[in-house]
């Protein structure tokens, strides 16, 4: 199954290709996997060296941020989405 990814403007310097990008996976766990696959240059933007998601990084699965979800797990859907977003701060 494919779902397809969205990406931050910051970040899409950091793939190949059409954008907004596919991936495939039985499981949102596949589909990210498959995402750093295809598009390595992300996993240093998304993962700390400890392969934690970044505190800054918050990744959506349609309308849920995926700390809520049964870690991941989750099956695919046609129609689902994964949302890629940076949180910012500053003063």
């Amino acid at each position: 199954m494919e779902i397809e990814v969205t990406l931050p403007g910051l970040l899409r310097d950091s793939v190949d290709g059409p954008y907004p990008l596919r991936v495939a996976g039985t499981t949102l766990a596949e589909a990210l996997e498959d995402l750093l696959d295809r598009h390595p240059r992300l996993r240093v933007h998304l993962y700390d060296e400890q392969g934690q998601l970044r505190p800054h990084v918050l990744l959506y699965f349609n309308e849920d941020n995926i700390a809520w979800l049964d870690p991941l797990a989750t099956p695919l859907r046609p129609g689902d989405r994964v949302h890629v977003l940076q949180a910012v701060s500053g003063g």
